[in-house]
């Protein structure tokens, strides 16, 4: 789960400790079920903290949930960064993504059904996974590695096929995860204009090991 620096003293640090068990809580409701009308009190029972102490962190339930899909999607982004770090090719990137996705819907099951509930809001967020795909896509095509002109077009594209990605591997388990995020993932590269045979080795470079 994704943290900020640790607070200074008892007072701040169980206060952050309780903030964050909220957060949790919200987060597993997500993944769970992608329903947000659980009651206050079920969210702090499930979190193991007084009711009263909802709101010395959260004015709403709204706001909770909005900072349980912006955790889950650092978290998200941070394990991108951690395991996709040394790669310098935008193409490579973009595939490795989608394809380092679908197994985390099989490693990481509860961050990646909060995805699906819930990334499609998202897309266009200034944190998570959106911020880095803007990222690689105007390096992408700054280098002349992709010829699509508007990076935020691009973003929909891509974050609409992730979500489609991740709710396939969750429907339809008995796919081959692997192959059919190999699939989707030369098809985007040819969207954004790199040539077919390319598109297909890159799709397919080796992974990092997820352990």
């Amino acid at each position: 789960m994704s943290t900020s620096a640790p607070p200074g003293n008892r007072f701040e640090r169980r206060r952050a400790e309780t903030r964050q068990a909220l957060v949790r809580s919200a987060r597993q409701i997500l993944a769970e079920t992608g329903d947000t009308s659980a009651s206050i009190q079920a969210i702090a029972e499930r979190a193991d903290v007084g009711f009263g102490s909802f709101y010395n962190h959260f004015e709403s339930k709204a706001e909770l949930f909005d900072a349980a899909v912006a955790d889950a999607l650092e978290e998200l982004g941070q394990t991108f960064d951690e395991h996709l770090r040394g790669i310098d090719d935008p193409a490579e990137l973009v595939a490795a993504g989608f394809r380092l996705s679908a197994r985390l819907a099989d490693s990481r099951p509860e961050l990646m059904q909060v995805l699906r509930h819930r990334g499609l809001g998202h897309i266009h967020s200034d944190s998570g996974l959106a911020v880095r795909a803007a990222r690689d896509l105007e390096v992408g095509i700054a280098s002349g590695r992709f010829a699509m002109a508007d990076p935020a077009i691009a973003v929909t594209a891509l974050g609409g096929s992730l979500l489609a990605l991740v709710e396939l591997r969750f429907a339809r388990p008995d796919l081959a995860g692997d192959e059919a995020a190999a699939n989707l993932a030369e098809m985007l590269l040819r969207m954004l204009g790199v040539p077919a045979e390319d598109a297909r080795d890159v799709a397919r470079r080796p992974l990092p090991d997820l352990d």
